[in-house]
């Protein structure tokens, strides 16, 4: 057991993605979980599959493109004073940050089976708010990490930090999955409706 993680710490040293990934595709389905249970689902009724595709999207995709943009940002500003983390922190909210958003909103919707159209709407309900509260929250946690966090070790104190972060982001998928099954209900009541008038 000691050689077989000895061998894996090598690798992950010689490639520091995998951590990001390994990190993110357990953390991500966790936080799925527990907004679930905060929602008041069980083990009865937890979507599963919602659980696998948070933990497909954040370990194939989250992970690979944070680990990019950290990469960019070290090497655009090697120094790492607080005040070159703090600019970090603020050029990631106007660039990665909103593309990193986007790309969760559409990824997820299309992981959903929903169609492109329905993957707009959920942008357009979802996008702003969400943003909204990331400003307040993500400046902080990369201002740290930036600052004092090694290179190689990054990604996997972001994926730490979006555990909350991510239960978040379940909960307002969850209400645009909510919205979109509250609509498909409703939808055949109002033609219903139409039809007796």
């Amino acid at each position: 057991m000691v050689v077989l993680y000895s061998r894996f710490a090598a690798f992950a040293v010689k490639h520091p993605i995998v951590k990001g990934m390994i990190s993110y595709g357990t953390l991500w389905p966790t936080s799925c979980l527990i907004q679930q249970t905060i929602s008041g689902k069980t083990i009865e009724n937890y979507d599963w599959m919602q659980m696998v595709r948070f933990s497909l999207y954040g370990g194939l995709f989250t992970a690979p493109t944070l680990y990019a943009w950290i990469r960019l940002s070290t090497r655009l500003w090697p120094v790492t004073s607080f005040k070159t983390s703090i600019l970090k922190a603020l050029v990631e909210q106007v660039t990665y940050g909103p593309a990193a958003l986007l790309c969760f909103f559409v990824g997820m919707s299309v992981l959903e089976g929903k169609s492109i159209e329905e993957a707009k709407e959920v942008v357009e309900k979802k996008f702003l708010p969400t943003w909204k509260v990331g400003v307040c929250v993500w400046p902080v946690f990369q201002t740290i990490n930036f600052r004092y966090i090694p290179e190689h070790n990054r990604v996997p104190f972001v994926s730490a930090c979006s555990l909350v972060w991510c239960c978040f982001l379940a909960y307002m998928n969850q209400l645009s999955l909510q919205q979109a099954s509250e609509l498909r209900l409703t939808k055949p009541l109002l033609a219903k409706e139409t039809d007796d008038e």
